[in-house]
This record gives structure tokens, sequence and C-alpha cells, in this order.
């Protein structure tokens, strides 16, 4: 029998609602609390950059991340407000959505918290002043950019816990079968296996 993994069923009507739920509850921790508004803009953030579209670009026939600094520059160089504003907006989503869920892989390469924390924050700053709309949302992620990025990591966090006799039962099917499907879901809660590993 294989470990179930999955929640129970998802009831919201869109991803950026179950984002909001979560981001909500995590909110009610801090004090003040942001605005409910935040919480549906982060929402739609984390529903947005859940398509590999919205995130990723083409260039020389590779798909990869702009650059933070380079859509500052493109900011920098905006022909107008609202161009300057889109960039920055792109900015410090970006900047919160990837300085929340992968902190640890640009730490590897010297990219630490302070990096993402200028960054968005300086960008969400500038758009409090100058945006079209929804300028109190931006003022509080500039003013609270660190803790958003706590709260983003804890809305997309694995919530599923799995016991120690779980993992023990299914160590053992591994250990008795040699089961792949097991093998993987051991490696997914990061318990590294040698194939040699068997009962005797």
């Amino acid at each position: 029998m294989l470990l179930d993994f999955s929640q129970a069923p998802v009831t919201e009507t869109s991803l950026a609602s179950y984002f909001k739920k979560r981001l909500t509850r995590y909110a009610q921790r801090l004090r003040p609390p942001p605005h409910d508004d935040t919480c549906w803009y982060l929402g739609n953030v984390l529903d947005r950059f859940g398509r590999s579209d919205q995130l990723f670009y083409y260039q020389d026939g590779h798909v990869t991340l702009r650059p933070l600094a380079l859509l500052y520059g493109d900011a920098l160089r905006a022909n107008n407000d609202r161009e300057r504003c889109l960039l920055l907006q792109q900015l410090g989503d970006m900047a919160l959505f990837l300085g929340a869920l992968f902190p640890e892989r640009f730490a590897r390469h010297g990219i630490q918290r302070d990096y993402f924390i200028g960054m968005g924050g300086s960008a969400y700053d500038y758009l409090a002043d100058n945006a079209r709309q929804n300028r109190h949302i931006f003022s509080e992620l500039a003013h609270m950019f660190g803790r958003m990025l706590e709260m983003v990591a804890d809305a997309c966090a694995r919530t599923n816990a799995v016991s120690a006799a779980d993992i023990l039962a299914l160590y053992q099917r591994w250990l008795d079968t040699g089961d792949p499907l097991a093998e993987k879901q051991l490696r997914s809660l990061g318990i590294e296996l040698n194939g040699s590993q068997r009962l005797q």
C-alpha cells in the first residue's frame, strides 16, 4: 500500500483562492496583520507564477529567468511611467516569489535574503507612490517585505505531516520488495538509500 501524500480534497475555485486562504491564516499571526487586499494580491501572484510562461522567458534558444538586476535596468530605461510601473511590479513580484520559495538555491550563488528585500521592497516602494491603483497594497508590501517572504514561504510549504511509523513502514516495504515508487517517496522525504540495503 502506498502512502497517500495528498491533502483533503481542494474545494477552492481557483489556485489564487487556495493561496489566499493559506496566506490569511498566516497573516493572522502578524501584528498588525496585513490587509485582506494584500493577501488577495499575493494569492494572485502565486497563481500567476504557478504558470511557467509567466515566470520564465525565452532567450537565445533557452528558457530562463530574467535576473532581477536586468529588470531593474529595464525599469530605469522605460519610456514612460506606466511602463516603468509594470516592470517594477514584475520585479517586486518576482523578488517575492523567488526569495520566498528558492532561498537556498540563490544562497548557493551568493544571493542572500537581503538582496530580495532590497530589490522587491524598493520596487514596491516606488509603486506605492506612483502606481495607478493598489497603492496601499504596494506600500504594505514595501514596508513588510521580509514578513511577506515568510508569509509566501509558509503558504507554499508542504503541510502533509508523515509520521515516523509511516516512514518506517514505507522503508520496510522498500527493503522487502525494492518497490521503485516507495524508493521515490523515501527520497522525496530526504532519506538517502543504497540499493544494496535489503533485509537478509
